[in-house]
């Protein structure tokens, strides 16, 4: 519970360390299932990563809600990158609410395994928080405003992925932590 404190009192939250065969320390305990809102800038989605979006959606409500939001990068069509930033980063933060647990996708952000994601989504359960929202920048990246309000920034690669395939690992990472918490079979 010192990682839940300190988060209360400073707003940031420090992911659970330790590397692969970690198990979760929730595994098979109750968690409060937050809902989830993903909230992702770029270009208009493929057909294809639509497909696997709403099939994992699918296979999440068994476990949580989970809410999809695309906000298309660049909005106001500005020639320059950080008014783009800007402006992206404002549309964003219009989807946060105050009580949000804030989840920032950033490839300079602390790379932590599956069994970790869990802990993540087990930890903020415990936060008081009233959801749980994964935000995925556009092409340059994440602006100022949400950098502050993340409660954590997580990578999910030490690539770079473009929007698309963020979120497709992303849905595939909740799903597979969901299975972790409930103690269900699944690949390592």
């Amino acid at each position: 519970m010192a990682i839940i404190s300190a988060c209360a009192s400073t707003g940031r939250y420090t992911p659970p360390s330790g590397g692969e065969g970690r198990l979760c320390k929730y595994t098979g305990q109750s968690v409060r299932p937050l809902p989830i809102r993903i909230i992702t800038v770029g270009k208009k989605r493929s057909a294809g990563v639509q497909l696997l979006v709403e099939e994992y959606t699918n296979k999440l409500k068994n476990y949580c809600s989970l809410h999809d939001f695309h906000i298309r990068s660049n909005p106001r069509n500005a020639r320059d990158e950080k008014a783009q930033v800007d402006d992206e980063d404002k549309a964003v933060m219009n989807l946060i609410r105050s009580d949000d647990w804030v989840v920032m996708l950033d490839e300079r952000g602390r790379n932590i395994g599956s069994e970790q994601m869990a802990e993540l989504i087990g930890d903020a359960g415990n936060t008081g928080a009233s959801r749980l929202s994964f935000c995925i920048g556009g092409p340059y990246g994440h602006g100022q405003q949400i950098r502050k309000r993340a409660n954590v920034s997580i990578r999910l690669s030490s690539m770079v992925l473009n929007h698309q395939i963020a979120l497709l690992v992303l849905v595939e990472q909740l799903y597979r932590s969901w299975t972790i918490l409930k103690g269900q079979n699944y690949h390592h």
